[in-house]
């Protein structure tokens, strides 16, 4: 015998699942009109696709089907299992307003010297005018990103390599102004631009250290030349200094004292010659002797000696008046064979 299912139960159980079905349209219906933005955060609201209103912080509530939030393009860094970080672009419908940062790729720039580097740049920025951050421009992050390789080229190409190797805060200033300005219509404040890192050719790094050994020999070299000059002088100053103060103690002391004392001293050796010739003068008293002889030869031995007495000489100088010598030799035989006699 088969089984009937009740009419009534089956129109009972149809309708419980429609029920079901509108109860639950309804629930995600008040859900989906419930908006919770975060602080910091906004959502731009479109009604029938025109600009409706913003969204602020905390909860917020739309009109279903009538309401939609319009989303903006967004750059967000991914990292994946292997530790490489790359960039993707997608669509978000709530816009961060806090200050955001733009890694960008190394970029190409040809200085003012036709020097071709690499140049890694960071952008801060923040969002002050979230209507014309979405209606203003279709794509902000490439916009940004676009517009700041061609005036990071524009900056660096009016300059020397040295230049924009020392000047990094200058360009960055520069380049900060200069965007600023060209995003302002974007609702888009640019804080500042900082360059990471400036990467010239293999050559030219080379060069460049070269460039740095040469340059700290020459200080060096500086150093070093400053140094012999400086001791120079503090040793000339020095015995400038000796010689002053070896001045200034002879003042106490004239020449005329030496003079007077080489003049007493000589006058004493002629006093004692003079006593010496008047003792042989008297000793040679009644004798055929004659002193001036004896004087004569005592002179001409003792400067013989003298010319004789050198460490090396080996050759003997005779003066030459030698029968003077003689003479005088004869002169002191007689005046002591007199003494003698007498």
């Amino acid at each position: 015998m088969e089984y009937l299912p009740d009419p009534i139960l089956a129109k009972f159980g149809i309708l419980d699942g429609i029920i079901i079905v509108i109860a639950l349209f309804v629930v995600s219906s008040i859900l989906s009109c419930i908006k919770v933005v975060k602080q910091a955060e906004t959502i731009v609201i479109e009604r029938f696709g025109k600009f409706d209103r913003i969204l602020q912080s905390g909860l917020n509530v739309i009109v279903p089907i009538m309401d939609r939030p319009r989303p903006i393009f967004w750059r967000s860094k991914k990292t994946d299992i292997s530790g490489i970080e790359y960039v993707i672009t997608s669509e978000r419908v709530v816009i961060d307003m806090r200050e955001q940062v733009f890694d960008f790729a190394k970029q190409n720039v040809i200085t003012k010297d036709n020097v071709n580097i690499e140049i890694d740049a960071m952008l801060y920025f923040q969002i002050t005018d979230v209507h014309a951050a979405v209606y203003e421009i279709a794509n902000l992050p490439d916009a940004i990103e676009k517009l700041c390789k061609t005036n990071l080229r524009n900056v660096a190409g009016k300059m020397d390599l040295d230049e924009c190797l020392t000047s990094r805060a200058v360009i960055n200033s520069e380049l900060s102004r200069v965007m600023d300005e060209a995003t302002d219509k974007w609702g888009v404040k640019v804080n500042r631009v900082e360059l990471k890192d400036i990467t010239p050719p293999h050559d030219i790094q080379q060069a460049m250290e070269k460039q740095m050994r040469a340059e700290r020999d020459r200080r060096a070299t500086i150093l070093e030349a400053e140094g012999e000059k400086r001791s120079a002088i503090l040793e000339a100053e020095g015995v400038r200094e000796s010689q002053i103060k070896r001045a200034e103690g002879q003042k106490g002391n004239p020449p005329s004292f030496d003079a007077e004392g080489e003049a007493e001293a000589r006058i004493k050796v002629a006093d004692a010659e003079k006593d010496a010739i008047a003792l042989l003068t008297q000793s040679l008293a009644g004798t055929k002797g004659d002193p001036s002889q004896y004087l004569i030869a005592v002179r001409y031995l003792e400067s013989l000696k003298e010319m004789t007495s050198g460490k090396d000489n080996k050759v003997v100088y005779v003066p030459y008046e030698a029968t003077g010598i003689i003479g005088s030799l004869g002169g002191i035989k007689d005046l002591l064979s007199g003494i003698g006699k007498s």
